[in-house]
C-alpha cells in the first residue's frame, strides 16, 4: 500500500514503480531536448516527437499516431 496516496498495488515492485510518481526522481531524460521522465516508456513515446515516428496507423484511412490510444481515438470518426 502507498504510503502517500493510499493505493494498493499487487507487488511490492510495482508499488515502488508507482512510488517514482510521487517524487521528483526522474532518471530518463531526453538526449536530443532535456526533458526528464519517470518511467523509461514516457521517454520512448517522448522521443517520437523529435523523430516523427508514427507506429500507430489507421487501418481504415492510413493516418498514423504516435501512441495506441490516440489511434482507438480516432477510428471512432469511422464508425
Amino acid at each position: 500500500k502507498c504510503g502517500d496516496c493510499g493505493k494498493d498495488f499487487p507487488t511490492s515492485n510495482a508499488l515502488l514503480l508507482h512510488q517514482r510518481q510521487h517524487c521528483d526522481d526522474k532518471p530518463h531524460a531526453c538526449g536530443v531536448c532535456g526533458k526528464k521522465f519517470t518511467y523509461g516508456h514516457s521517454l520512448k513515446v517522448h522521443q517520437r516527437v523529435h523523430t516523427g515516428d508514427r507506429p500507430f496507423v489507421c487501418p481504415l484511412c492510413g493516418k498514423g499516431f504516435k501512441q495506441s490510444n490516440a489511434l482507438s481515438s480516432h477510428q471512432r470518426v469511422h464508425t
